[in-house]
């Protein structure tokens, strides 16, 4: 096998899944350094170091995540638009609606049951203008932050192992393979957040499990992307945990954890306690039982492994 055979798929006139897979974060580097230069002093000279300034600046970085992943699977991965897991029609906003509800009744479960055992306490707070417009910014930001993430880890990432894979293997073990490696990819992220250990790693992986299962039942970013968002937004910006070790300092209420921090998660939040690893596994269990109650059928797609590629979209 030539050189130019072992970096270039020939039949499908695009680079292989290694190589892809390598220009994904140099890809993601590159986008980040352009629009830090672009925008990055403009967005801090205006707002300054406030906490809003700070959002917004956090704002733009994750987007730029987002757009990162989108070149990668447009121009390197050469995927359509629809192959992406964003293909918007009525049955996506319905999985979109799920992912929504199912992320906001994890996470509430996790604080009733903290309530109730007496492991995290409340602290009455005073919903002021101020207060309110901080969890819109803060719903938005998460809004970014779902999109982002799941268009880079399960779109690009578990998707480009599955497709580079599903020639050796048959389309389970590839798609169950690609599953865990960008889940562990997405719990190794997180280690450069505030307040990280061996547990929030491990336990943010069995959170892309989760995430990922949604995509490889469906084809679709739709559940997991419902998911991320209301799982962040009502952790973060409705009952003030910690989400995955970031403190944002606006919520509609204010929580203290008293508990053990193997079962509240301690400083990084719920997700890296006992309460957060249950309601992953909840989680998955209601993904698949939406999956066989909406569809008929519980299994995993094909299509994740099989790519959409744009010129052939062209040529026909």
């Amino acid at each position: 096998m030539s050189p130019r055979t072992l970096l270039w798929n020939s039949t499908e006139r695009r680079p292989r899944a290694p190589l892809r897979l390598l220009a994904t974060p140099l890809v993601v580097i590159l986008v980040a350094i352009i629009v830090g230069i672009a925008v990055g002093g403009t967005v801090s000279a205006l707002l300054g170091t406030s906490r809003f300034g700070r959002l917004v600046i956090s704002l733009v970085s994750v987007s730029t995540t987002g757009l990162a992943g989108f070149l990668v699977a447009r121009y390197i991965d050469r995927r359509t638009v629809s192959d992406l897991g964003f293909g918007i029609d009525r049955d996506w906003l319905l999985d979109l609606g799920f992912g929504l509800a199912l992320g906001g009744v994890l996470m509430t479960l996790i604080f009733l049951v903290g309530l109730a055992t007496d492991w995290i306490a409340v602290t009455p707070v005073q919903l002021g203008v101020d207060r309110v417009l901080g969890v819109v910014a803060l719903f938005v930001f998460f809004i970014a932050v779902g999109i982002s993430e799941e268009l880079l880890l399960r779109g690009v990432v578990l998707t480009n192992v599955a497709e580079g894979l599903r020639w050796r293997f048959d389309v389970p073990t590839a798609l169950t393979t690609a599953l865990v490696v960008s889940s562990a990819v997405f719990g190794i992220a997180h280690l450069q957040n505030p307040n990280s250990s061996l547990a929030s790693t491990l336990s943010i992986t069995l959170a892309g499990v989760m995430l990922g299962l949604g995509y490889v039942l469906t084809g679709d970013l739709a559940i997991p992307t419902g998911i991320h968002i209301s799982w962040n937004f009502v952790q973060g910006g409705v009952y003030g945990f910690a989400v995955s070790g970031l403190d944002f300092g606006t919520s509609l209420v204010e929580t203290t954890e008293r508990g053990p921090d193997v079962v509240t998660g301690g400083p990084f939040g719920p997700e890296a306690g006992l309460l957060g690893v249950g309601a992953m596994v909840v989680g998955a269990l209601c993904i698949a039982w939406y999956v066989q109650f909406r569809y008929g059928t519980l299994g995993l797609d094909s299509s994740v492994s099989v790519p959409e590629l744009r010129w052939k979209e062209t040529e026909s």
